[in-house]
């Protein structure tokens, strides 16, 4: 659910177009974009209409995605159901703790969507940060492995969901290749030491309706 859809009758009316534009009666996941800091109201009555989704047998799950400690637990004050997942940028080189913690304290998933840091090498338009971290590369030649794969071991040995995204079908089968090794916790501990704290996407207070918003056409 983007943020310009976000309201109760417009979070329905919002699930009715994706339905349609999918093809489908049912979604197996619906989450919210992001926080609205400025109008947490408006976020609020949006997880409500998620829920009734799910109520209804439309929804199988619902969730949130870049919402912070005091985001969660806002939420989870006006509201019935704990969200499935918390969808975050997580990487080496931008770990959030303290809503990893949050998100485990509460059974909510941790789901990284930018796990190789991609965002914050793409967007600049040069590869850079953890695909040459000396650290990263350093572990991966001794396990044979892309600094991409020792990243969503990392993850996954962490106990988070990882989702890479390729449209390459030699990049997707290096994302499944994941299993067949296991970093050491001297490893583990080594990436950890990698964070530095930046944030490639949006800070979360500076969304709001008229920076991000944006029309979501009909069907």
């Amino acid at each position: 659910m983007w943020i310009s859809d976000y309201g109760y009758d417009a979070t329905l009316h919002a699930f009715d177009k994706s339905a349609a534009k999918l093809g489908i009666e049912h979604i197996d996941l619906l989450i919210l974009h992001q926080a609205l800091p400025s109008r947490f109201d408006l976020t609020i009555d949006t997880y409500r209409a998620l829920e009734k989704l799910q109520n209804d047998g439309r929804v199988r799950a619902i969730g949130v995605s870049n919402f912070m400690r005091e985001h969660l637990e806002h939420l989870l004050e006006e509201t019935a159901v704990v969200p499935a997942v918390n969808q975050l940028e997580v990487h080496p080189c931008f770990q959030q703790r303290d809503v990893l913690a949050a998100n485990a304290e509460h059974g909510v998933i941790s789901q990284a969507w930018s796990p190789i840091g991609g965002i914050t090498f793409y967007r600049d338009g040069k590869h850079t940060s953890t695909l040459e971290n000396e650290t990263i590369v350093g572990i991966a030649q001794a396990h044979a492995k892309s600094p991409a794969q020792v990243m969503r071991r990392w993850g996954l040995q962490q106990g988070r969901s990882v989702i890479p995204k390729s449209t390459r079908p030699e990049r997707i089968a290096e994302n499944f290749a994941v299993f067949d090794f296991d970093l050491t916790d001297a490893e583990l501990t080594a990436i950890d030491a990698v964070d530095t704290g930046v944030r490639g996407g949006p800070e979360p207070d500076a969304v709001t309706l008229e920076a991000f918003g944006r029309d979501i056409p009909e069907a």
